[in-house]
């Protein structure tokens, strides 16, 4: 099974405003994305929080996921990573984690499910979309990769292991703008989220 990981712990520093719970199409972003993952064969939903932890559980506690907290948020996204990890190595069944982050609100459930059936068809230990020669989110890790994301260094995060196992990943390209697109300003998110 591969288990989908939203990473969701920043201070949201620079929106101002937790991303996970802006609005988009009559939604929240958290609301979107997990609604989208589980269109997929993802085999459950994780989302690993930190910056006001308890808060943002009482926001989503309706979604069908589990929550992670990372009280070592500040260290960066690697950190957060590394917690989802660890409860994910207690999982026999898990072969790998699908990492996306809450602030690329445009994921696409067929996209997910081919990167899923390619993880299988082809053994490679990574997998990632690539649009007009970009890469972007999500990205699937193997299991195999779990003691390497667990020994990175935090400020390289989990970019060193995707450039240390070049030979071993997949990249798929795709006509879906929507991997690249970061919303982490008001303004950003006011050029592509419209009316809202």
């Amino acid at each position: 099974m591969i288990v989908a990981v939203v990473l969701s712990a920043g201070e949201s520093s620079r929106m101002g405003r937790p991303k996970a719970l802006l609005p988009i199409d009559g939604q929240t972003f958290i609301e979107r994305i997990v609604g989208a993952l589980k269109q997929t064969a993802v085999g459950k939903v994780i989302v690993v929080f930190g910056h006001n932890a308890d808060e943002m559980k009482q926001r989503i506690e309706h979604l069908p996921i589990e929550i992670l907290v990372n009280r070592n948020y500040r260290l960066g996204q690697l950190s957060s990573l590394q917690v989802a990890v660890r409860q994910l190595e207690k999982t026999a069944d898990c072969d790998g984690m699908l990492v996306h982050l809450v602030d690329h609100p445009y994921i696409d459930p067929a996209l997910v499910t081919t990167m899923i059936e390619r993880f299988y068809q082809t053994g490679k230990l990574i997998v990632v979309p690539r649009f007009g020669g970009k890469r972007g989110h999500p990205v699937i890790f193997s299991r195999q990769l779990f003691g390497e994301l667990l020994a990175a260094p935090m400020d390289q995060g989990a970019k060193a292991i995707v450039n240390a196992n070049r030979d071993d990943t997949l990249e798929i390209d795709t006509e879906d703008e929507g991997i690249t697109v970061d919303i982490d300003t008001p303004e950003i998110y006011k050029k592509h989220v419209k009316g809202e």
